[in-house]
């Protein structure tokens, strides 16, 4: 009998991890019981997708408020700090700015409006045609922001940003000056000290500002590049990819993992005899279609994953195969027909219209992606995901 099912994904619950704890045998035992408990077989080429969250849990990949400020005065002194393009995030970013106070004399905001780079909205962007104000050439002034926009809180955490970042800064013991402005240059106006923080853009902001001239410019990906004061640190993102983990502590990204996924994969090709890829996942690349919200606040999807997940999926459009190459046919015809069409595809179909509407994107974003949502990010207990038939196509009987 033909199989009736595709790709199957299964949340698999599994421990509360905590510092100390072994991430390669915890996961290959909840994938292996699993498989037994509820009677399906471990396959080659299965996907085994474990969120970043837990290996930084295991790893102690913590640093405090106070750790982020002494990073910082090494770095700039105790002086005027330019923070250019932060995300709005009481999860990502709130803690950081905290620490970020804490270790400076002034903090100078400049706010991307009217939404951050992850599409968290401070304003409604038709506000701006009604005042004919121009985001891209227009820099406002707290004052000014407030005068045209009063306060406005956000879709969906009920929050007013600029309220709650200035109150950060300001019992963090710093002073605070907002500013509006999607021209990272606008901030050597106020300083030339400057703490870029934006995530996918930060080379190019970097490279701006840096060319525009500046006395001491670093990155978020630059703070707690490594360890301060026995902290945790992530040598490649820094702070990029950290979550609020208390009020004055938060979790890193995880570092490392390419160890992890290799030996998860070895340890599961021990007990079962087959060989399943493996990948670290963080947030998913895909926009809220309500509340605009991009969701990638991590660096990357996947930091670290088994070679067998390299690559872009190589796939045909069945409907575009039914209605042109074979319109004339139906029922068993069109079946084999199809069939016998995916199994001779061509093994690179960029460009070809037979593959057009694929969004061909890495493989590690749609699965990350995919993992992502199927875990969530909230009480489901669900951390690692169980991936089964992902790599089938139609022909695959």
């Amino acid at each position: 009998m033909e199989r009736a099912v595709g790709t199957i994904v299964r949340g698999l619950r599994a421990p509360i991890f905590k510092k100390g704890d072994d991430v390669v045998r915890i996961v290959s035992d909840v994938v292996v019981n699993a498989a037994k408990s509820e009677g399906y077989d471990i396959e080659n080429k299965d996907i085994v997708a474990v969120t970043e969250s837990v290996v930084a849990r295991a790893q102690g990949n913590y640093a405090t408020t106070d750790q982020i400020a002494k990073d910082i005065r090494q770095k700039f002194g105790y002086t005027e700090l330019g923070v250019v393009f932060p995300i709005l995030s009481r999860n990502r970013f709130a803690i950081c700015l905290k620490g970020i106070a804490k270790g400076v004399k002034k903090v100078i905001l400049l706010l991307s409006y009217p939404k951050d780079e992850v599409g968290n909205h401070l304003i409604d962007p038709d506000s701006l045609d009604q005042y004919n104000i121009n985001p891209y050439s227009d820099t406002l002034t707290e004052e000014q922001f407030r005068k045209y926009f009063g306060y406005t809180k956000h879709y969906f955490t009920g929050v007013d940003y600029v309220t709650y970042y200035k109150e950060l800064v300001v019992n963090a013991g710093a002073e605070c000056e907002i500013i509006f402005s999607n021209n990272p240059v606008t901030i050597l106006r106020y300083t030339k000290n400057v703490l870029v923080c934006d995530i996918h853009t930060r080379t190019r902001t970097k490279r701006l500002i840096n060319n525009a001239g500046c006395d001491i410019l670093y990155g978020l990906d630059d703070i707690l590049s490594q360890s301060v004061d026995n902290s945790g640190y992530n040598e490649q993102y820094g702070l990029l990819g950290s979550n609020k983990a208390s009020e004055d502590s938060v979790k890193l990204f995880p570092r490392g993992c390419n160890v992890i996924v290799m030996a998860i994969q070895e340890e599961i090709r021990k007990r079962t005899g087959k060989t399943v890829e493996v990948m670290v996942y963080g947030d998913g690349a895909f926009q809220d279609p309500v509340g605009k919200i991009w969701e990638l606040a991590d660096p990357v999807v996947s930091p670290a994953y088994t070679p067998g997940l390299e690559g872009k999926p190589n796939e045909v459009k069945l409907k575009y195969l039914a209605d042109n190459y074979f319109k004339d046919l139906s029922g068993e015809e069109l079946t084999k027909a199809v069939t016998e069409y995916i199994r001779k595809k061509e093994p690179d179909l960029v460009g070809n219209a037979v593959s057009q509407g694929t969004t061909p994107r890495r493989l590690t974003d749609l699965i990350g992606s995919l993992a992502d949502l199927t875990s969530g990010s909230g009480d489901k207990g669900t951390p690692i995901i169980y991936i089964q038939r992902y790599f089938d196509n139609y022909a695959n009987k």
